[in-house]
């Protein structure tokens, strides 16, 4: 049985969902003669549910917890895009703090060394979507190269995979620390390319956020956009090539 076989049998048992439920709509599927997938590359978040965090913060913060999380989250992202337009780069695990320092002084919060701590690290310790694990290791036993390409500083990555027992499914490891920036800069995700040693039409990217699946787009992946919270779809052109809520749909477009 050749893996393309292998991984329809695996997609469709995992998420009953079949290759004509799920294929690409004809406008982007992609042509005949353009290579195959050989890897996928996944934001960290399409595998590790980001909620982990706000559940840590509720329990430090009964009743505020989601609001100050939500803040956070905001200033994460703004922090990130800030440095590297501005060429003043620090990693994600100080923008992470620096933007939990703002976000609980906007919200007129006075943390502890020890919360602060907890929810600092709460974004290395976050728990896969129940899907995660089985699909992730029947990819990678029917040959496909799989890694993350993640803003996630490196030892932010190499925690979060090792704490839910998936060292050993993952080819490398791929941080934007490499390059000194953050997605959706283009130098983010050559990454990719760079370091499997493959053309960016033969590795799919597995985006959670529209930004970052607009980014990979743009940079000339093929794009799947895991959308497990429903996000409404952005104003950017053009969109992913194809979208779904969970990696089943996400196999049937590497194998179609």
């Amino acid at each position: 049985m050749n893996r393309r076989r292998i991984l329809q049998l695996t997609t469709a048992a995992i998420g009953g969902c079949s290759l004509s439920a799920c294929s690409l709509p004809r406008s982007t599927a992609r042509p005949e003669g353009k290579l195959r997938i050989r890897a996928i590359c996944f934001d960290i978040f399409t595998m590790f549910d980001p909620r982990s965090v706000v559940r840590v913060a509720e329990a430090l913060l009964p009743g505020r917890g989601a609001d100050l999380c939500a803040a956070w989250r905001t200033r994460q992202f703004e922090y990130s895009w800030i440095r590297t337009a501005g060429q003043r780069y620090a990693d994600f695990r100080a923008v992470t703090e620096q933007s939990l320092v703002f976000a609980s002084r906007e919200r007129g919060l006075t943390l502890s060394a020890e919360q602060h701590r907890k929810l600092v690290e709460a974004y290395s310790e976050l728990e896969p979507w129940p899907d995660t694990q089985s699909t992730l290791r029947a990819w990678k036993a029917s040959g496909l190269r799989l890694a993350p390409l993640s803003n996630y500083s490196p030892s932010m990555l190499e925690r979060v995979v090792s704490n839910a027992g998936l060292s050993d499914v993952f080819e490398t490891l791929i941080s934007t620390d490499a390059v000194k920036s953050f997605k959706p800069d283009p130098r983010a995700y050559a990454l990719g390319p760079s370091t499997l040693h493959l053309e960016r039409e033969e590795i799919a990217f597995a985006a959670f956020a529209g930004w970052d699946a607009a980014g990979a787009k743009w940079f000339g992946f093929p794009t799947f956009w895991v959308n497990r919270l429903g996000a409404p779809p952005e104003e950017l052109s053009p969109p992913p090539d194809a979208t779904g809520p969970s990696l089943a749909e996400l196999g049937s477009f590497v194998t179609s």
